[in-house]
């Protein structure tokens, strides 16, 4: 009979645990992929205010036909290089998972919008219950904000339900 509430056991702790995996507006909850329509904002002002984890998805919304994404290499994000990109996006609601830790870069794949302003670095951290470490940030400044007490609960409050329901299982 135990065995029968396996798959429900592995499913349920999977789900708790995927739990804090978001999906991230590039530029806020009223952002748009484009050139920054004044000095005073900053793709990258606003990441460094973020923190993004594996498994979280970046969200581009921008007009599609007229602009692009690009994800490229830092040389190319710092040089404004749109030739050789590592993946590029047109369909202008563009959704990009964040599968490994580290810094990513992406840039506009319209002429000129890169010096512009329109393009974005950030660093991708693993979880806080993973066993690994987050990757060091390349740039200067604060890569990433800390989390707040309500992240560190849910992600908690998943641990132990998983956990909880494995041992339930078992018995």
């Amino acid at each position: 009979m135990t065995s029968s509430y396996l798959p429900v056991t592995i499913f349920l702790c999977i789900f708790f645990l995927s739990v804090n995996a978001n999906e991230v507006t590039v530029g806020g909850k009223t952002g748009d992929w484009k050139i920054p329509s004044s000095s005073s904002f900053s793709f990258n002002e606003w990441a460094d205010k973020s923190r993004f984890q594996v498994g979280d998805s970046l969200v581009f919304s921008y007009e599609a036909g007229k602009d692009s994404v690009l994800q490229v290499t830092r040389v190319a994000y710092e040089k404004c290089n749109t030739t050789s990109p590592k993946a590029s996006y047109t369909d202008g609601n563009t959704k990009v998972k964040l599968d490994q830790p580290g810094p990513v870069y992406f840039i506009s794949g319209t002429q000129g919008h890169c010096q512009k302003g329109q393009k974005l670095r950030l660093v991708v951290v693993t979880p806080r219950n993973s066993a690994f470490s987050p990757a060091p940030s390349p740039f200067d400044g604060p890569a990433v904000a800390p989390t707040s007490g309500a992240d560190q609960v849910t992600s908690f409050f998943g641990v132990v339900v998983g956990l909880v329901l494995g041992f339930w299982a078992l018995l």
